[in-house]
């Protein structure tokens, strides 16, 4: 078990632009949705209805991701205000 040990720190997480990059996803999702609505017969003839459903799916559950990101991202900022100024290096 000693192998699997870790031996250094884990990196701090990378912050990048969450709130675009979870919007983006859920408009892609509904562009999907709608794209496949105009063929629902053929999804329905071959059993495929469910790739439809899926992208409605993802659209509804991006729109709950973007919800929980823009809330988790104001409570970030409200923590970084509240927080002591750190000095600054060289100063």
């Amino acid at each position: 078990m000693k192998k699997w040990t870790p031996r250094h720190e884990a990196p701090e997480p990378l912050e990048g632009p969450v709130v675009a990059t979870i919007t983006g996803g859920t408009i892609l999702w509904f562009v999907l949705f709608l794209a496949q609505l105009p063929f629902y017969g053929w999804y329905a003839d071959h059993g495929h209805t469910w790739w439809i459903w899926t992208c409605l799916a993802g659209a509804g559950l991006g729109c709950l991701g973007i919800w929980y990101v823009r809330r988790r991202d104001a409570a970030l900022k409200r923590a970084a205000a509240a927080s002591p100024a750190s000095p600054q290096p060289g100063s």
